[in-house]
């Protein structure tokens, strides 16, 4: 793999980075004004960059082995280069000028399976050239930037937890954030325990679509109920009342944030779990976001001991699952689950094991 030294010759003025992400609780919420329960994960995107003496900006991205160059005057032909470019764009908005740049970004953190790659991306840019022009931009305004690169300029019309997560999230605890005052809160685990993340190896074909299908029926949902958003429904009753599949689709993410609400409680691992195992019912049943796959992959995590709870994560339609385990057992869980599930015809992988590891 090629360093910033052998692509451009010198060493880079800075390094900046951000992790990727897990969600615990709260998901499709996000876009709900509602609650949601991310912790980062230990792998990480990192953006090296220096000052370009070209008129353009050059990006080099490792994994990929491509390079793009650009101005800020029209958005690059590549698509990973499009995060890049709307991060400067944003920036370039907020009366904060890049100059032609350097950039090389090396990540570990998986694409494609729900752990928010492009939003480290998005958020290690915008650190790092936070860092080389010495800009006033604080981690919540970060996330926000990062958020709106992405919707006005990778096209993907996503909630703010995602970046919110990278930006202010570690591996240790969990970030309670309240998508709608973007109020938030960093809560432990529960006694003794660790987060494991499994590939369920199916490609999220259909998330993209049917992500934007999810959210018009809960703009559908609350105009029906007259509240600006389903955030706003505190009773699952007040959705039963709504023409299919709307009920359904309320009633997920009303139950959901009640989930999120409860799990910060302090509750123990074994309700925490149950929460978790309910939320996947959900995703399954009222929101229609899970395949059997997945529902395999979480079943036989949810039958393992030393598990707690089981989950997809992530916009759904393949991906990953989460876990949340015993943290002194967390070694034994993947071996059987994942030999099972090979023997059911897939092929899963871990991602993550042993974040956390809460002393509440």
């Amino acid at each position: 793999m090629k360093s910033f030294e052998d692509v451009f010759g010198r060493a880079p003025d800075l390094t900046a980075e951000a992790p990727g992400r897990v969600n615990l609780l709260g998901e499709h919420t996000d876009y709900n004004d509602g609650f949601v329960l991310p912790t980062a994960i230990p792998q990480r995107t990192r953006v090296s960059l220096a000052r370009s003496a070209q008129p353009h900006s050059t990006v080099y991205a490792q994994e990929l082995d491509e390079v793009s160059r650009f101005t800020l005057d029209a958005p690059p032909p590549e698509q990973f280069a499009r995060y890049v470019w709307g991060c400067l764009k944003v920036l370039q908005a907020r009366g904060v000028e890049p100059p032609p740049l350097e950039l090389h970004v090396a990540s570990d953190v998986p694409m494609g399976v729900g752990l928010s790659s492009s939003a480290s991306l998005e958020v290690a840019v915008l650190r790092a050239v936070r860092a080389l022009l010495g800009a006033a931009v604080d981690d919540v305004e970060i996330a926000q930037l990062a958020q709106r690169a992405e919707i006005e300029h990778a096209g993907v019309h996503c909630g703010i937890m995602d970046q919110m997560a990278s930006s202010l999230a570690d591996t240790s605890r969990a970030l309670f954030l309240d998508t709608r005052s973007l109020e938030r809160r960093l809560v432990e685990l529960p006694t003794g325990c660790a987060v494991l993340v499994l590939d369920s190896g199916i490609t999220r074909s259909l998330a993209g679509s049917k992500y934007n299908e999810r959210r018009s029926e809960c703009e559908q949902a609350a105009r029906a109920l007259g509240v600006a958003s389903l955030r706003d429904v505190g009773d699952a009753a007040a959705v039963e009342g709504l023409p299919e599949p709307l009920r359904r689709r309320a009633r997920h993410v009303v139950t959901e944030n009640a989930r999120v609400l409860r799990a910060i409680e302090g509750v123990s691992a074994e309700e925490f779990g149950r929460l978790m195992n309910d939320s996947h019912a959900s995703l399954r049943d009222d929101y229609e976001v899970s395949i059997p796959p997945l529902d395999e992959l979480v079943r036989l995590l949810q039958q393992q001991p030393g598990v707690h709870g089981a989950r997809l994560t992530g916009a759904g339609f393949g991906g990953a699952c989460v876990a949340l385990c015993d943290a002194a057992r967390i070694d034994t869980v993947a071996p059987p689950v994942l030999e099972a599930y090979a023997r059911a015809g897939q092929r899963g992988r871990v991602l993550v094991g042993g974040v956390g590891g809460g002393q509440r």
